[in-house]
């Protein structure tokens, strides 16, 4: 894979180390936990993992929190540094698919990774509008107390087969009529039910409630921000999205609230895949 190396870019991010590069005109993507503090020989690492050479490429695209951590060669490569808003911004147009003429139309991109960032792309200009603590770090925190595992896979496979209001409280548990555009089973209370009573509830009640935390609070975030900046459209990036309970919940708040969040396929490379697109300029 080295001898037909064009590009790539490495995402340096709290939980995990993304890479994605294009080989013969295709686009490849691989990932890495985050264990260590970004350093030469962990970049050749982690393109070794992808099968790149770092004697192959002219030129690296890096981003992520720490990386500026790294020297502006390594060997015979140039590291070229893409700022973080840049790189979710490029990424988040480029999983759209949007062409140059539809990438003046401005959209906000969602990344949920360990916390969450939403940044307005809007042609070549990019911009940090707000985001949360809320995100993947504290869907995995409150899981490794409540439910005794930090297994993403295995989170997600409780969330989707249990219940929320196993452990919330719905609208219909405490309102006698309509709120709005709101449906009777929409929450009301996150952990009401267990702050009201001393019950039992499953480890798949207590998953899908703690998914569905999280999934509202960073939806919301972003959908009145979106609101606020006058942008009709969302797409959501990071890893978090890789979790078919995380991506069902914000598309149902989505839905409630009208407002379109697109979720698509290598939505946790999305940072990476801006990195590499704007280093190729």
């Amino acid at each position: 894979m080295g001898q037909t190396q064009l590009s790539a870019a490495i995402d340096f991010g709290i939980s995990n180390t993304d890479a994605a590069a294009r080989v013969a005109g295709g686009l490849h993507y691989w990932t890495r936990p985050t264990e260590s503090q970004p350093a030469p020989h962990l970049v050749r690492a982690i393109l070794a993992d992808g099968g790149v050479e770092l004697s192959a490429l002219r030129r690296l695209a890096v981003t992520g929190g720490r990386h500026r951590l790294l020297p502006d060669r390594i060997g015979d490569c140039a590291l070229v540094r893409v700022g973080e808003v840049e790189a979710i911004g490029r990424g988040g147009q480029a999983l759209l698919e949007m062409s140059d003429q539809e990438s003046a139309t401005p959209i906000l991109v969602m990344s949920a990774g360990s916390g969450t960032a939403v940044v307005e792309a809007r042609g070549d200009q990019y911009t940090h509008i707000t985001g949360s603590g809320v995100g993947g770090g504290t869907l995995i925190g409150l899981s490794r107390l409540l439910l005794h595992t930090t297994d993403h896979h295995e989170i997600d496979a409780l969330a989707q087969r249990g219940d929320p209001n196993g452990a919330d409280l719905s609208l219909a548990d405490v309102v006698t009529g309509p709120i709005g555009q709101l449906p009777p089973d929409a929450t009301a209370v996150n952990f009401g039910r267990l702050a009201r009573h001393d019950i039992a509830v499953s480890r798949e009640d207590l998953a899908a409630a703690l998914v569905t935390l999280v999934g509202q609070t960073i939806a919301l975030i972003a959908i009145n921000a979106a609101r606020a900046r006058q942008v009709e459209r969302i797409v959501a990036t990071g890893h978090l999205i890789d979790m078919y309970s995380v991506r069902d919940a914000l598309q149902q708040v989505g839905d409630i609230y009208g407002m379109r969040i697109t979720l698509p396929p290598n939505a946790g490379y999305g940072t990476a895949l801006g990195a590499l697109l704007y280093g190729e300029g």
